[in-house]
């Protein structure tokens, strides 16, 4: 067998293998973070909780990336690849695009680490220090960073004949090698995510030689564990697609050496079906590890969900009978307040 025929056969099994890994990811993406944002948006008990308001923005910044990757994953499906050797116009978007859903991912993992760390210590100046107004205002704040460095840092893609797309501009390679994926999207969240999370669950281990009330107890015990579980997996799962883009970006491949640039294309598209995991596992490892999580979801989908959909459904009966309806609400808050 030639060495052209087995390169072939390894790019016909990376694409078939981005295609089904891509639709799985999808569907259990997309289905996850938009529960998390309807759980997190619905109960009044999240409302005012900055960590909840960072994991739906989370939630929110994972839920465009799936639509990204599965775009990338049905280009890769009709063209063999995702399209951005062919085209300098998407081959800039769609790094562009990826930067900012990466970045927001990454740092609000961070700010809820953060939080839970001021939320649970027992000084109290530093329990009031951080408020969800300051929390808003730094999300704000971040996020415009994201976009304004991740149009710069995209632009300098640039779609070529052999190698595909990839950083045209010396200066912008040695960033993004020295900086941008070591540091930035690397060893920065990382550290900032994994020390804050343990500094976190230290702290709630002696919460209850406070005086909290039990509701404010249980939420933040719920919180930190919630959040050390997603910082253990971000870790995994960041890791080693971080070390790959350190790589390829120092040393691109050419298409001039197939058996090179087929191993590579595997490579990539095994590492990126495991970096993938990171933005759709969220609302399933909450689901695991909280048994709080799982009867919050459980009130949001038949409580509220269910008994806004029978309320569309029977209109007619509730304007007859509107004190059922007031009965039914106050029934309902307190339930909330109780899970």
């Amino acid at each position: 067998m030639s060495s052209s025929s087995i390169s072939d056969g390894i790019l016909k099994f990376a694409t078939q293998y981005s295609l089904y890994t891509g639709c799985i990811m999808f569907s259990f993406g997309v289905i996850g973070n938009a529960l998390n944002i309807l759980v997190f948006t619905q109960l009044k008990l999240f409302r005012t909780n900055r960590c909840a308001f960072y994991i739906t923005i989370e939630s929110i910044s994972n839920f465009i990336y799936q639509f990204l990757s599965i775009s990338l994953t049905v280009l890769t499906s009709i063209y063999g690849d995702d399209a951005t050797g062919r085209s300098a116009i998407w081959c800039k978007l769609r790094f562009i695009l990826a930067q900012i859903c990466a970045l927001t991912t990454f740092y609000m993992i961070c700010f809820s680490a953060v939080d839970q760390f001021f939320s649970t210590n027992h000084r109290y100046n530093l329990r009031q220090m951080c408020t969800l107004k300051l929390g808003r205002y730094f999300t704000f704040i971040f996020i415009c960073f994201a976009i304004i460095h991740s149009v710069l840092l995209g632009s300098s893609y640039d779609a070529q004949p052999t190698l595909g797309c990839v950083i045209s501009d010396h200066i912008w390679v040695q960033y993004s090698a020295f900086f941008f994926y070591p540091v930035l999207t690397g060893f920065l969240p990382i550290a900032i995510a994994s020390s804050f999370s343990i500094l976190a669950y230290h702290n709630v281990r002696h919460i209850v030689r406070r005086q909290l009330p039990i509701v404010r107890r249980k939420l933040d015990q719920q919180m930190t564990a919630m959040v050390l579980m997603r910082v253990i997996v971000f870790v995994c799962f960041v890791s080693p697609y971080t070390a790959y883009r350190i790589y390829v970006t120092n040393f691109p491949t050419s298409r001039s050496m197939p058996m090179a640039y087929a191993i590579g294309r595997l490579i990539q598209a095994i590492l990126t079906s495991v970096t993938m995991i990171n933005f759709m596992i969220n609302f399933y490892l909450f689901l695991i590890f909280s048994s709080r999580f799982r009867r919050q979801v459980k009130f949001v989908l038949v409580k509220k969900c269910w008994q806004q959909w029978k309320y569309c459904c029977c209109c007619i009966n509730n304007r007859i009978e509107p004190e059922n309806n007031i009965e039914a609400h106050n029934i309902q808050m307190e339930s909330e307040e109780n899970i």
